[in-house]
């Protein structure tokens, strides 16, 4: 076990720890999922992963009904009333105690999040430390957004590069300039999301404006050039999928060749998840279109082409 220090002894809130990621980096990896995120996008595949605090789950597919109770026989908060079939839950009440979690043998009720210490993730990371090597991968930080709990992350990170681990992070940008810039010291990679570029778009769909993401990441493109940057768009039907959307972006991206850029697929795995959490989809599921997905990545190509073929005649 490796000697303890501050950043081992750190501690957050994570959701999920993912192990055989092929997707969020290179190589096979581990991705720590943080709680937390200032954004609030109407599409959002983790609900989950919005709220820092711990938050309870509850799945009435799974509930086993009048056959069981336990739930609300622990709860001191006469949250969880029985009736016939699953019992019904008022999150008025509700302490986030989480004794009923602990109490149901369906699992479901159950907790989105737990406090962890670094060393407890990095020591069940390194357990996979075979196949990093092999692979040229290692940990990767998501969310949420990771950096909402920076003072973790950065001790998360300090700690793996401590342990020779290979790390990347995947941000929305929206984050303090100084959490960002240490992060980015102690990252071989990184992704980065660019929804949109019209700003009162980007507010309207994600609670946020965009102007601190959009600065974050010119200051990171320019401070740190050998940092393998990859922007990526999740297209979203009838949000950023035409190409004045893309366009945009690309144009945005121009100043930045060395930068890779990804359009990621919508789907519709998000809306079923906020049921359980005792909230309403704030956006109506669209349907996939992979063909647009498909063309708009043709057109980014040619764009990008254009633009590489007319920086080198300059």
């Amino acid at each position: 076990m490796a000697p303890s220090s501050p950043d081992r002894e750190a501690r957050g809130v994570v959701f999920n720890v993912q192990r055989y990621c092929v997707h969020d980096g290179a190589g096979i990896r581990t991705t720590v999922f943080l709680k937390g995120c200032p954004l609030r996008c109407r599409w959002c595949a983790n609900p989950e992963s919005q709220a820092l605090r711990p938050e309870l789950g509850f799945d009435a597919h799974r509930c086993i009904g009048d056959q069981c109770g336990g739930c609300a026989e622990v709860c001191d908060d006469g949250a969880l009333a029985l009736q016939s079939g699953p019992p019904s839950l008022d999150r008025q009440k509700c302490s986030a105690c989480m004794a009923c979690a602990g109490a149901c043998p369906a699992g479901a009720l159950h907790i989105h999040g737990v406090e962890k210490s670094v060393g407890d993730i990095l020591d069940a990371v390194e357990r996979d430390s075979v196949f990093y090597a092999r692979s040229g991968g290692g940990l990767t930080l998501s969310g949420g957004e990771p950096l909402m709990q920076s003072r973790f992350a950065l001790a998360l990170l300090r700690e793996a590069r401590a342990r020779r681990m290979d790390c990347a992070i995947e941000t929305s940008g929206h984050a303090p300039w100084r959490a960002l810039e240490a992060a980015c010291g102690l990252l071989r990679e990184i992704s980065f999301d660019i929804k949109m570029i019209d700003e009162a778009k980007h507010e309207a769909q994600t609670g946020v404006g965009n102007a601190l993401i959009l600065e974050n990441f010119r200051r990171m493109a320019e401070d740190f050039p050998r940092l393998d940057i990859c922007v990526r768009t999740p297209v979203i039907p009838g949000v950023n999928d035409s190409e004045d959307d893309i366009g945009a972006i690309l144009d945005f991206l121009a100043p930045f060749p060395a930068v890779r850029y990804e359009l990621l697929p919508y789907h519709r795995l998000g809306a079923r998840k906020y049921a359980p959490l005792g909230r309403t989809p704030p956006m109506d599921p669209a349907a996939p279109d992979e063909s647009r997905v498909n063309a708009l990545r043709a057109f980014a190509a040619r764009r990008r082409a254009l633009s590489a073929t007319a920086s080198g005649r300059e």
